[in-house]
């Protein structure tokens, strides 16, 4: 989550900087519309780990992102498989849909709401996200934006 607000910050700043240069005329005649933006992290399952993990997916990954879809923070999640995935590559996909960025501000408060949800302190989710690592690697993490046509 901390990791997720510091990027939050820096792709604001991006972001702020790319609509001043999309500004006027410029922004009429682009033939492509900006859209969702997907946060894809991809993971690699370790040997003998697959079903310890999927069992996690299917419980507490799903019911955190189902609370998040509840409070309108996220529009969506969906797990892709790499089916025909090669040695360097993720097994899995972990995708999370939102509208836009959320502020730092609104990263911080949304940090408390979820916190005081889930009844945790920092300290035992960090310490359970760093117990995933028995049967589990993130390998990559990207944010991308949909980009539709302008008909």
């Amino acid at each position: 989550m901390i990791k997720t607000i510091r990027k939050t910050m820096f792709i604001l700043a991006l972001g702020a900087s790319s609509m001043m240069m999309a500004s006027g005329a410029l922004a009429q005649e682009w033939p492509l519309a900006p859209g969702d933006y997907w946060e894809v992290t991809g993971i690699d399952i370790k040997d003998g780990g697959g079903l310890k993990y999927a069992e996690w997916l299917a419980s507490e990954w799903r019911e955190n992102l189902e609370f998040s879809k509840s409070q309108g923070w996220i529009k969506d999640f969906m797990i892709l498989s790499n089916v025909h995935a090669r040695s360097d590559e993720p097994d899995l996909y972990l995708v999370t849909v939102t509208e836009s960025i959320v502020s730092a501000a609104d990263g911080q408060e949304r940090m408390q709401e979820y916190m005081a949800w889930r009844k945790k302190t920092l300290e035992q989710m960090v310490s359970e996200s760093g117990n995933r690592a028995e049967y589990r690697e993130v390998m990559s993490e990207s944010l991308l934006q949909v980009l539709s046509f302008r008909d």
